[in-house]
């Protein structure tokens, strides 16, 4: 008698990958933030996998600024109402009102400790990362508030730029990579062409692509110290910002750079509305169109005592303390 078969057993299914869901993250409440936002004030940057560090580069003839992107928005108007400011319990900053005007460079001046680059990060929302910190008032690009909880800080951080006192480029990185590392900040994709073309115009408008052409793949972290200042701006202008804020570009550079810098903002201040803190009086004659002076007595918040016209400020003042700074008396 034949034995019945077996049946064979069935192949277990194959398992499902695990999809890892990164965890959602909700945007805290713009007024009277507490604790840092973010860990640092720029992703992360990777090169892209599709581009070939040994390609060879290909200067365009086009200095489009902004080659790839839909046509600028008109100059931007930057305008603070109220804004006060706080580091724990301490107050540093009381109902700050000031309105940047669009395509015109305004300086923030006044001695150390007045609130000048609170004020400043303030205005692209840098000083919430800042453990303990808190604000309150409103910062408008063109009549939109940057801290409205439908504005997602990615946007505020692209349109709004910024540029430090210290040099900061990515040291490790090559010139080119550190150009176009806001391109990941801001999910924006483009071609090795596009690239290619983004650049060599962000490093000539910001004054240095005739000094680094030639060595596009060696590290930013190699260039001078004036060098590595207008390789930020240039990474600042890759992403197209409409607001371009400068915390005393200059306090660290030579004489030279300092010049360099000084005309690149000229030329700049066609294209995008810039802020600058300085402590430079003669800087802020040079190549400011309005001032605001900023001041805190002892124990006291910092707050604007006098602003208008960089020639009246400095020749005209209303404001007697405001005359004493700008002629050397205190600070």
């Amino acid at each position: 008698m034949t034995e019945p078969e077996l049946a064979t057993p069935a192949e277990p299914a194959p398992e499902a990958p695990t999809v890892v869901i990164p965890p959602v993250i909700a945007e805290p409440s713009p007024r009277r933030r507490t604790g840092p936002y973010l860990a640092a004030p720029y992703a992360a940057y990777i090169p892209d996998p599709l581009d070939d560090p040994a390609a060879e580069f290909v200067p365009t003839t086009d200095h489009n600024p902004f080659p790839f992107s839909e046509p600028r928005a008109p100059l931007a108007v930057l305008q603070a109402n109220s804004i006060s400011a706080w580091f724990g319990e301490r107050k540093v900053l009381d109902r700050v009102s000031l309105t940047m005007e669009a395509g015109r460079i305004t300086a923030l001046i006044g001695p150390s400790g007045c609130g000048k680059s609170t004020f400043l990060r303030i205005l692209n929302r840098m000083h919430e990362m800042v453990p303990g910190a808190s604000l309150a008032g409103e910062v408008l690009l063109d009549g939109v508030d940057i801290y409205s909880a439908q504005r997602r800080l990615t946007d505020a951080r692209r349109e709004i730029g910024m540029v430090f006192q210290k040099p900061n480029p990515f040291p490790a990185m090559s010139i080119y990579d550190n150009v176009v590392a806001g391109l990941q900040l801001t999910g924006k994709r483009a071609s090795r062409s596009d690239k290619d073309e983004l650049v060599e115009s962000s490093l000539t408008k910001a004054g240095l692509w005739k000094e680094v052409r030639d060595r596009l793949r060696q590290p930013g972290g190699g260039l001078s110290g004036g060098q590595q200042q207008r390789l930020c701006i240039a990474r600042s202008l890759a992403i197209q910002p409409r607001v371009l804020l400068m915390d005393e570009p200059c306090s660290a550079l030579d004489p030279t750079s300092t010049r360099v810098i000084e005309e690149t903002m000229l030329d700049l201040a066609k294209e995008v509305t810039i802020v600058i803190v300085t402590h430079n009086m003669q800087q802020a004659q040079r190549v400011s169109d309005n001032c605001a002076f900023f001041l805190a007595a002892q124990g006291t918040p910092g707050g604007i005592v006098e602003q208008g016209e960089t020639e009246m400020m400095f020749s005209r003042p209303t404001d007697p303390r405001t005359n004493d700074y700008v002629n050397g008396r205190f600070g």
